[in-house]
């Protein structure tokens, strides 16, 4: 009989472990999920990066081609 207030002191501890266990594993497959989001988000960004960096290097290339013929026109005038 003086086991009982141990054992009941006992189970509740086990049973707020059991919660707190139930807990992390829920914020577990939350940060899972969100991480899997934030890659996938990384992924289009990278995309988007390497497809404006293309389109910046081929407007660059166009400016210097329009520069260089108004030099040459600016020379033959």
């Amino acid at each position: 009989m003086n086991d009982s207030p141990a054992k009941s002191s006992f189970e509740q501890e086990l049973r707020r472990l059991e919660k707190r266990v139930e807990e992390l594993v829920n914020t577990l497959n939350q940060i899972k999920e969100e991480n899997y989001a934030l890659r996938q988000r990384n992924e289009i960004l990278v995309s988007e990066r390497a497809g404006l960096l293309q389109k910046n290097e081929s407007v660059r290339a166009r400016v210097e081609g329009m520069i260089g013929r108004l030099k040459s026109m600016e020379h033959t005038a």
